[in-house]
C-alpha cells in the first residue's frame, strides 16, 4: 500500500477524468462521423445523440473492460500514484498531439502505452500482467480487419437483399437503420472507452488504501466516468469527424448503416471478452470495408496510410511520454 495524501488523490483522480473528457472530445468521430458526413443529422444533434449513447451504456454493458485496465495489464499490486500519473499524461500528451493533427489514433492504445511505460519504468517487464495484454495487443491488429471484413460483408448483403427496392424506398429505410446502427456503435463506445478510466482510478483507490475490500469498481467511479465521456463527445471533435467521414471514402445511409454495424459488433464483442479494443480502429476498418465493397478505387488509400501509421506509433509514443512522466516524478 502506498500512502498519498487526500489531496493529491483527488488531483488524480481529476487528472483521470480530464483523460476520459479528452477521450469523448477526442473520439466523438467514432459514433457521429457517419451520420455527420450524410447529413442525417446535423453535427450538435449528433453529439448530444452520441453522448446520450455513450451514457446509456451504464446500463447495458458489462464492467469486464475496466478489470482488465485495473488488473490486466500491470500487476495491481506494483501500481503507485506515480505510476497512474506517468500513464494518464502519456495517454493525454498523444492524445491533444493527433486531435490537432486530425489523425484517427486510439485514445485507448494511448492510454495502454502510457501504462505500459510507466509500470516497466517502475516494476521491470515482469511487472507486465501477460494475458490480457498479448489479448490487447493482438486485437489492435485484428479489430480493424474484423470491422473492415464485416463491413463489406453487410455492403454486398443489403445490395443484394435490396435489389428490387426503388431507391428512394431503399433510402429512406437505411436511413432508420443507419440511426439504429450509430446508437448501438455510441453505447458500444462508451462501454468499451469510458471503462478504461474506471480501472485506472479503480487500481489508484486499490494501491493507496482509499478502496476496501477485494478489487471491485465502486458505482461513483462508474458513473463520474460515463458522465465524463458523455460530456467530451458533446464537446466534439470536429477535425478527425472530417477525417473519418469524407476523407476516407464517401459515405451514403446504406454505407454508414454497414460501417456503424460492422464496428458495434466488434466492439461489443471485445466488451464481452474484457479486451481493450479501439473503437477508433474497429470504425476506421469498418469505413474502409465499404468503400473497398464497391472498389478498390473508392477508397483514399492515402489518407488510410496515414491514419495506419497512427496506430503503429501510438503505444511505442504513449509508452515513452509515460515513462519519462514517470521518472519526473522521482525528483520530487
Amino acid at each position: 500500500m502506498h500512502e498519498l495524501a487526500f489531496p493529491l488523490l483527488v488531483g488524480l483522480i481529476a487528472l483521470a477524468l480530464a483523460f476520459d473528457f479528452l477521450n469523448g472530445l477526442h473520439d466523438a468521430a467514432n459514433s457521429i462521423a457517419t451520420v455527420v458526413s450524410t447529413r442525417l443529422l446535423s453535427p450538435v444533434a449528433a453529439v448530444v445523440f452520441a453522448a446520450a449513447g455513450n451514457f446509456a451504456a451504464y446500463w447495458l454493458v458489462g464492467l469486464h473492460v475496466a478489470d482488465t485496465i485495473g488488473k490486466g495489464i500491470i500487476d495491481k499490486d506494483i501500481v503507485t500514484p506515480a505510476v497512474v500519473f506517468g500513464a494518464l499524461i502519456g495517454a493525454m500528451f498523444w492524445n491533444v498531439v493527433t486531435w490537432v493533427k486530425g489523425i484517427p489514433s486510439s485514445s485507448s492504445h494511448a492510454l495502454i502505452g502510457g501504462l505500459l511505460g510507466a509500470g516497466v519504468m517502475h516494476g521491470g517487464f515482469d511487472a507486465i500482467e501477460s494475458k490480457k495484454t498479448i489479448e490487447t495487443f493482438i486485437a489492435i491488429f485484428m479489430s480493424p480487419m474484423i470491422g473492415m471484413a464485416l463491413a463489406m460483408f453487410f455492403v454486398l448483403l443489403t445490395s443484394w437483399l435490396f435489389k428490387g427496392f426503388q431507391p428512394r424506398r431503399a433510402e429512406n429505410v437505411f436511413k432508420g437503420l443507419h440511426l439504429l446502427s450509430s446508437a448501438a456503435y455510441s453505447i458500444s463506445h462508451g462501454g468499451n472507452d469510458a471503462q478504461k478510466t474506471m480501472g485506472i482510478i479503480t487500481v489508484l483507490l486499490y494501491s493507496t488504501g482509499y478502496l476496501k475490500g477485494e478489487f471491485h469498481i465502486p458505482e461513483w467511479v462508474v458513473l463520474s466516468c460515463y458522465a465524463a465521456i458523455s460530456l467530451g463527445t458533446m464537446s466534439g471533435g470536429w477535425k478527425i469527424i472530417k477525417t473519418m467521414g469524407t476523407k476516407i471514402t464517401k459515405l451514403n445511409h446504406h454505407t454508414g448503416f454497414c460501417a456503424s454495424s460492422a464496428g458495434s459488433i466488434v466492439v461489443f464483442g471485445a466488451s464481452a471478452l474484457g479486451i481493450p479494443v479501439s473503437t477508433t480502429h474497429a470504425i476506421t476498418g469498418s469505413v474502409i470495408g465499404t468503400g473497398a465493397a464497391r472498389r478498390a478505387s473508392a477508397v483514399r488509400w492515402g489518407v488510410a496510410q496515414r491514419v495506419v501509421m497512427a496506430w503503429f506509433i501510438t503505444i511505442p509514443a504513449s509508452a515513452t511520454v509515460g515513462a519519462a512522466f514517470y521518472m519526473l516524478t522521482k525528483l520530487f
